[in-house]
């Protein structure tokens, strides 16, 4: 089997997949998802995407649950140096500013760190 490089799709990837693991024990892990807004695409697909209301900018991933007052958890995932762009960073200030917890995470790690105390999961 090839090793893939670590980018932020395969760290995204590695969240999703612990988070289908766990959904034994933390079932509202089952409503987690990623948002399709970012990549390249051929240029039909994304004015398709864009007419069904897709847009920039909105970050990677949504867990609905609500939590400490808060709506629910949207996560913008990174990797290494990258940075959130001024798009990405408008819509984490305006996702706060209506009660949402909207984190930029480095990584499968710190994803999966921001779940769990998010959630507040005792994980032994």
């Amino acid at each position: 089997m090839k090793l893939q490089k670590k980018c932020e799709h395969t760290e995204q990837v590695a969240l999703m997949n612990w988070c289908k693991i766990m959904e034994c024990r933390h079932p509202q892990l089952r409503l987690i998802f990623s948002i399709p807004n970012g990549g390249n695409r051929h240029i039909v697909t994304a004015k398709k995407l864009r007419a069904e209301g897709v847009k920039s900018g909105v970050p990677d991933i949504f867990l609905p649950i609500p939590r400490n007052e808060k709506h629910g958890l949207f996560i913008e995932m990174k990797f290494e140096k990258n940075k959130t762009s001024e798009n990405q960073q408008r819509w984490l200030m305006d996702l706060d500013a209506e009660n949402y917890q909207a984190s930029v995470c480095y990584g499968f790690d710190e994803a999966r760190e921001t779940i769990i105390k998010y959630l507040g999961l005792a994980m032994e």
